[in-house]
């Protein structure tokens, strides 16, 4: 995938929920508010995340790990639909923390081949989803604390959303114009 592609639709992406949120910021809150112990998202973005990474394990041409790959894919397959059953508390938070692992990965690869110095918006987002993965999925409870701050007041969120929303029309410009 081209970075310019990658910037158009992670801003459009971000974008979208942010103006969902300053046009209806109580209703945003609700979900925001509800979202870190919803078990269905949860098993959606486990099993969406058990996917993504199979798929990346499956892509891996390293030759010492080639006879061991058949047995590490089931075991991370029985990890993933195994989360989803015996770990449901916070699975939210989990699942959402291994996709935003996965997606830095991706926006790291990417970005890695463009030859302009603004590919370094990109790599810092991915290393603070790197960052926000890891702890998040060492304390979920954080997510769901963050979130509780960030939708305390109807203003919160709208500061929140339109900060959100600017950086996201950021990165579609540069998706448009420098990458």
């Amino acid at each position: 995938m081209k970075l310019s592609t990658l910037a158009i639709i992670l801003g459009l992406g971000m974008g979208s929920l942010q103006i969902y949120g300053l046009l209806n910021p109580k209703g945003f809150a609700a979900a925001v508010k509800k979202f870190p112990r919803n078990v269905a998202a949860g098993v959606v973005l486990m099993l969406l995340a058990t996917v993504w990474f199979i798929a990346n394990v499956n892509g891996e041409s390293d030759s010492d790990f080639a006879a061991m790959k058949p047995t590490l894919m089931a075991l991370f397959v029985v990890v993933g639909v195994g989360s989803c059953i015996y770990v449901q508390d916070f699975l939210a938070v989990r699942g959402l923390a291994v996709l935003l692992l996965l997606l830095a990965r991706l926006m790291l690869d990417t970005q890695r081949l463009a030859d302009t110095d603004w590919r370094w918006v990109i790599g810092g987002w991915a290393y603070l989803l790197v960052v926000g993965g890891i702890w998040f999925t060492i304390t979920p409870h954080r997510l769901r604390d963050l979130l509780e701050w960030g939708t305390a007041s109807e203003r919160r969120v709208k500061i929140g959303c339109g900060l959100r929303l600017a950086f996201a029309m950021f990165v579609v410009a540069l998706g448009l114009t420098v990458f």
